[in-house]
């Protein structure tokens, strides 16, 4: 039954209940089945109406089957809404047809019921844009998200109340319905079935594994199904089941009598140094055999390992960073696993991640640093990887022949090669076949296929795989067999094209049925052709492009046979438009095609000089490329090629970082220092999981609202003659700290441990700092600073992220003083950055890293440092950019000392908090810096907050730009507000 919104807005009380509610969708039905046939256009808001279901096979859209191919990025981890476009442009272009997203809830909200979904965090403008460049959008917003940021998304004021998360606690669901009212007043603006955008799914939660069996995991998911389609979410919802578990099929929990609009979605990070997993049509079946668990819904991988997260002190990769999860991972890895996926019957597919971006200010969760780039086939600079390759190639495979939405296991076959796994799948409608051959060996295997009738010579590499097809449709044209990959095929003009793809170098065949011979002409490259029996044979080796043009053989219409290896497919782009497909050639990237009149006006970057040819309709005779036109000849292909090449990115200038002033700051350290606006530490209970000492009072931060970055105390004690020592016992996230003074006099530094390979997952971490002092008689204050990092995620669902942060007690040795103290962490939320962006530093408090600060208190200072001190020290300098207008490129701030000298950096650039450096721990180096915040045409301001332990000298060392990639032809970039010291309420500055 499906229920439109206005149904659900009438029944919900009903529905709350848990009666069996009836009456009918207006928008929204599912079908149940449909036949194999061309997949959906592109998504759009096209002001119609639309049916989105599914059945054991795919999701069905409009009647018509789609594999959904899609990437996860989240808009939170790129703070400039202009280059969003950027890179739904990018996944589009290489063969996606969705984007997922996270919403986190902490990015939104500073405080209960306040949610800003501006600026940076304009959730509507993100969606219309998925809708402007033609994607679907799967949409979580959790309440919780785990994805590696503080508290799992929970906002931080949440840490500090009562009830237990996650479960049908009542003080959580009424912060949690509040949240999902905010963020659904927009999702449901953009739901396809209306036509007003393109979100086909919804997700409730995320990997809730720990209460399935009871009452509590129950209610609570039945509550989430019931609020959002009384919000008016009426597309398929599914849940996310972590690991392979059975968990949230249909028909586990209360879905008020609403059926068959629930997908069962499953995740999974396998090792690369693993055989791939059959999670599907080839596994072991039952609820724990992934889509099996579910066998009336389609396979569904809600996310399939894209990379992989690395912890502080990089043990993940032996401390070689992204790179190596890059390298381990590869575009073999993808073709191996993900091509096993399909194989298995797997048609919604969601690679985690696609882009990782960056978990800017206090966004990331303890387990990370700054940078997530995850090892994505995008960079966290936006530039592409060799991990497009398969991505690109598989991706536009899916959307051209529609015979992979729907697939049956076939008989097994035997191709006699020790190491090579082979699937083998038939569609019952149309009779093709699909071969998936996987090499888990690390040798070349020759395996002997039977394809069509005939025992077929396919060479697959060591730790490599590919897919084969028999009897699938070429346009007007029928494949009998190939040994390439088939990528795509489309109509241009009077011709069919088809595009097959392999590994350079490769031998192939690929053989086609003719009711007669044809005539057979190779335009480009070298190939042997051959008919015989009604069957034509083209063997080429592949290198570049090979172009091979056939007619006759009883075809309606020439086909145009383009055999690419892998560096070219990815530099052919096919484009659907309402005029009919187009088909470009050779630039670094296409992100729009747009047919007018007898002009195919193109956009997209070019990086190195590039050739551009075009296949496009009937009586289309110009081309114009970023809007400039372009002299065209049309070649025997049948294309328009450009006379001339596009031009190479040009020179990308940087200047290098001068003029620096320094100040130092901790003024909190001092006897003198008035502290009497801060917040007196008297409560006595606290909400945290952490116990509260008997001693009292709560000193948890997170009590006294403070909830980002660094916070401060100051204890006044008296009566502690014969006091040896002092101990503080505390609370952090990973690689918190804790700096003591007394009576302005340092005491000295404590540091959590670097995380090893059996820590890395460790959240949360305790310990006690023992000082030795001397106190005499008389009153005395004892000043601490502590860096309590982030909260805990609570992937586990029992209060996790409500551990306490920053100090927890004081004890003495030889003594017994009473201490009274306050408490100063964070100012008020940055109105426009948020409230990640800052800590409870002093110099934050007061502006410091702010645009437009007056320059008195500030020394010249130069690079490299090398002073000693127990504390914070600020620099600060200018620069100016003058990037060429056309010119996309990728800028970071790249810093290196002496990995001895311990010291941590926080950087801000134009008051924006883009990432911490702890130059002893690493792995992380280079920030990347986002075009939007980066003025690229303009001033920036650069501030740096070293916080230094005393125990070495302490930097920076170099500090320098580093261009991370360039292309000619960009999206415009809109700079992102960042307002000045001047600008910002009171509120938020001055002493708190």
């Amino acid at each position: 039954m499906v229920l439109s919104r206005r149904t659900f807005s009438a029944i919900a009380g009903t529905a709350a209940l848990g009666l069996s509610l009836g009456g009918s969708g207006e928008t929204c039905v599912a079908a149940t089945t449909a036949p194999t046939g061309p997949a959906p256009g592109p998504p759009a808001a096209d002001g119609r109406t639309h049916t989105v279901g599914f059945d054991r096979y795919s999701v069905i859209v409009d009647g018509r089957r789609v594999v959904l191919w899609s990437g996860e990025m989240h808009p939170f981890r790129l703070p400039s809404p202009s280059l969003w476009r950027d890179v739904l442009h990018k996944l589009r272009a290489h063969g996606y047809n969705t984007v997922s997203v996270y919403v986190s809830w902490n990015y939104h909200s500073p405080a209960p019921g306040s949610y800003d979904f501006t600026g940076v965090r304009d959730l509507d403008l993100f969606l219309r844009t998925a809708a402007e460049v033609g994607l679907y959008v799967t949409l979580r917003p959790g309440p919780y998200i785990n994805a590696e940021v503080d508290a799992g998304g929970f906002p931080g004021w949440l840490t500090a109340t009562e009830g237990t998360a996650r479960t049908f606690d009542p003080t959580y669901l009424r912060y949690a319905d509040e949240w999902l009212t905010a963020v659904n007043r927009i999702a449901v603006r953009h739901l396809y079935t209306r036509g007003t955008g393109t979100i086909v799914l919804y997700q409730l939660e995320n990997e809730y594994a720990n209460h399935v069996a009871e009452d509590t995991g129950r209610a609570y998911m039945a509550h989430l199904y019931r609020k959002v389609r009384a919000d008016g979410i009426d597309v398929p919802l599914f849940h996310n089941d972590k690991g392979r578990n059975g968990h949230w099929t249909p028909g586990t929990f209360d879905t008020g009598g609403e059926r068959g609009r629930w997908l069962y979605g499953f995740d999974g990070y396998p090792s690369p140094f693993r055989r791939p997993p059959d999670w599907g049509h080839f596994g072991p079946g039952g609820l724990k055999g992934g889509s099996t668990a579910s066998p009336e819904t389609p396979g569904f991988l809600a996310e399939f390992g894209g990379g992989w997260f690395d912890p502080w002190g990089g043990a993940e990769f032996r401390g070689k960073g992204y790179a190596e999860s890059r390298r381990t991972r590869d575009a073999a890895y993808e073709r191996r696993f993900y091509l096993t996926n399909l194989a298995n019957g797997i048609t919604v597919h969601n690679v985690y991640m696609t882009f990782g971006g960056t978990s800017w200010g206090w966004l990331p969760a303890p387990v990370v640093y700054t940078s997530y780039d995850y090892g994505a086939a995008l960079d966290e600079a936006r530039q592409p990887t060799a991990k497009l390759v398969p991505m690109h190639q598989i991706g536009h495979l899916l959307q051209h022949f529609p015979d992979l939405a729907k697939l049956d296991r076939a008989d097994d076959i035997a191709v006699g090669a020790p190491g090579v796994r082979a699937y083998h799948l038939v569609n019952p409608d149309t009779g093709a076949h699909i071969h998936v051959l996987r090499n888990d060996g690390s040798a070349e295997a020759v395996a002997s296929v039977p394809l069509a009738g005939t025992a077929v010579q396919v060479p697959v590499p060591g730790l490599d795989a590919r897919l084969l097809a028999t009897g699938i449709s070429l346009g007007r044209w029928t494949l009998r067999h190939s040994t390439a990959q088939p990528m795509l095929r489309l109509a241009a003009g009077r011709r069919d094209v088809a595009v097959f793809t392999g590994r350079t170098g490769e031998t192939t065949e690929t053989a086609l049925d003719c009711a007669s011979e044809p005539a057979v002409t190779v335009l480009e490259g070298a190939a042997d052709c051959a008919y015989d029996k009604g069957v034509l044979r083209v063997r080429a080796r592949l290198h570049g492009l090979t172009r091979i043009a056939v007619t006759g053989g009883g075809a309606a219409a020439p086909l145009l046979l383009l055999l690419a290896d892998d560096e070219t497919s990815v530099r052919l782009w096919p484009r659907t438009t309402p005029s009919g497909p187009v088909l470009v050639y050779g630039p670094a990237l296409l992100r729009t095609a747009t047919l007018r009149g007898a002009t195919a006006e193109l956009t997209g970057d070019t990086i190195g000089e590039a050739e551009l040819e075009v296949w496009a309709p009937r009586g289309v005779a110009e081309v114009s490329w970023n809007g400039t036109p372009l002299r065209t000849r049309i070649t025997r292909s049948g294309s328009l090629r450009a006379e001339r090449r596009l031009p190479a990115a040009g020179a990308v200038p940087l200047p290098r970082l001068t003029g620096w002033q320094r100040r130092a700051e901790n003024p909190e350290s001092a006897a003198d220092y008035d502290d009497s606006a801060w917040r007196t530490a008297d409560l006595t209970t606290s909400a945290a999981t952490t116990p509260v000492p008997a001693e009292g009072p709560v000193l948890f931060a997170d009590d006294y609202g403070f909830h980002y970055g660094d916070v401060w105390y100051r204890g006044r004690f008296e009566g502690a003659e014969g006091a040896r020592s002092v101990s503080l016992s505390y609370v952090t996230g990973t690689q918190g700290l804790l700096m003591a003074w007394l009576d302005g006099r340092p005491l000295g530094t404590h540091r959590m441990p670097v995380p090893d390979a059996r820590t890395v997952r460790q959240g949360t971490w305790t310990a006690t700092a023992a000082f030795p002092i001397v106190a005499g008689g008389g009153s005395h204050v004892l000043a601490v600073l502590v860096r309590r990092m982030q909260h805990d995620q609570d992937g586990r669902a029992n209060d996790t992220h409500k551990a306490a942060r920053g100090l927890t007690s004081v004890a003495f040795d030889g003594a017994s003083p009473v201490v009274r103290w306050r408490i100063q962490g964070e100012a008020a939320p940055d109105p426009v950055r948020g409230p990640l962006n800052n800590g409870g530093l002093y110099g934050e408090r007061e502006g410091w890293h702010l645009p437009g600060l007056p320059g008195h208190g500030w020394k010249p200072a130069l690079f490299p440092r090398a002073e000693r001190r127990q504390g914070v020290v600020w620099y600060r300098t200018g620069f100016r950019l003058s990037i060429a207008p056309g010119t996309d490129a990728s800028i970071g701030l790249t810093l290196r000392d002496d990995p001895a000298r311990a010291y941590r950096v926080q950087i801000f650039l134009n008051g924006w908090n883009m990432g911490q450096y702890i130059n002893d721990v690493g792995p992380q180096h280079t920030f990347v810096l986002p075009n939007g915040i980066l003025r690229t045409r303009g001033d920036n301001a650069l501030a740096l907050a070293v916080l230094s332990d005393g125990t070495t000298p302490s930097g920076p060392g170099t500090v320098e730009l580093t261009l991370l990639g360039r292309a000619a032809g960009g999206v415009p970039v809109t700079p992102v507000h960042s307002p000045g010291l001047a600008h910002q309420p009171r509120a938020f500055v001055g002493r708190a």
